[in-house]
């Protein structure tokens, strides 16, 4: 195993600061590719999916929960598993409280092939509270490029699609797959997808922040038990 250097305080301490003169270019580098990402445009869909969750079917329009946005995470099981991908499970694991995300009028689900009937008692063994439906027997796997043909071999991969409401108009605004995946799972990070984004006034492009007549986001943060639905 092959260690760090072993240094002086001093040498660790000018070592520091210059690699966080890299890092604050990579955090600055992030908020323009952030805002690039808000500046896309968007895809209105016309298509009726049709989903089963706990409350049995929904269209997507039901999956916003009458919100504004929402998060969906194409979580791998194929109908003919009889678990879910360990991978997506530990993806799953690190979603913080939805509290925070519902603060910001954003909704967060996951969506897979398999049947409703899977899909609730591994969501049980988890202890996972989290949305979950199933697209079982409907073209959004299909759709959203997560059901795939590698090699003429069909192919799961994971991902992330985010939608965006105007009153019962939905819109695709983005998505991303796999590697697309790796520091996601943080209310911020989840956020940094949408459309709206994190909802600050700071963010490019100007306005979106204040288009819900809400308070920035930050301002909006509470403890999770304390934000009244």
């Amino acid at each position: 195993m092959t260690l760090p250097q072993i240094v002086s305080s001093e040498e660790w301490r000018a070592a520091r600061a210059e690699l966080l003169v890299k890092e604050k270019a990579a955090t600055r580098a992030r908020d323009a590719l952030n805002a690039e990402r808000r500046g896309l445009p968007m895809v209105e869909i016309d298509k009726e999916y049709v989903f089963e969750g706990g409350d049995g079917k929904a269209a997507l329009l039901d999956l916003f929960e009458g919100r504004h946005q929402l998060v969906v995470y194409h979580f791998m099981f194929a109908p003919e598993w009889d678990a879910g991908c360990r991978s997506c499970s530990a993806f799953l694991d690190q979603i913080g409280h939805l509290a925070h995300l519902r603060a910001r009028d954003t909704e967060f689900a996951a969506v897979s092939r398999a049947p409703y009937t899977k899909i609730l008692p591994f969501k049980a063994r988890m202890g996972w509270t989290v949305p979950w439906y199933s697209s079982y027997d409907s073209d959004f796997n299909d759709d959203f490029r997560v059901s795939v043909e590698v090699d003429d071999e069909p192919y799961e991969r994971p991902g992330v699609s985010c939608f965006l409401r105007d009153r019962d108009r939905v819109f695709h605004t983005y998505s991303t797959y796999e590697r697309g995946l790796d520091g996601l799972g943080s209310t911020t990070t989840l956020l940094d997808l949408t459309a709206l984004g994190r909802q600050e006034e700071w963010e490019v492009p100007r306005g979106r922040a204040s288009a819900l007549g809400a308070p920035a986001g930050s301002e909006r943060i509470r403890y999770h038990d304390e934000y009244e639905e």
